[in-house]
């Protein structure tokens, strides 16, 4: 049940601004760093890898890392290359997809 709120701990504490810039452009709140640093975090801590990924309207890279213990954080890397944690949880279901009929 407090799984979530330790990794966001853990992640928060372990993982630092690399640059004053950087922490100037992040929301307040917001945990950001290198991405490598993300993921060697989640992988060793929580056993989570990249599953899915995405690129926005705006160039961000959007990153959904799961583990097979249902535990999972969004990131989202910048263009200027900081990454920052979205959002993270438990009970991460993958769901088979479905063709909705023929594409046209």
């Amino acid at each position: 049940m407090f799984r979530p709120l330790i990794a966001v701990t853990a992640l928060a504490t372990g993982l630092l601004f690399s640059a004053v810039a950087q922490a100037q452009q992040a929301p307040a709140g917001t945990v950001c760093g290198e991405r490598a640093k993300f993921l060697a975090h989640l992988g060793k801590n929580h056993k989570e890898a990249p599953t899915a990924m995405g690129v926005t309207a705006s160039g961000r890279v959007l990153e959904v890392l799961t583990s097979s213990d249902g535990t999972w954080t969004i990131i989202m890397t910048h263009p200027n290359g900081m990454t920052c944690m979205v959002t993270a949880g438990q009970a991460w279901e993958n769901v088979e997809q479905v063709a909705m009929g023929p594409v046209t």
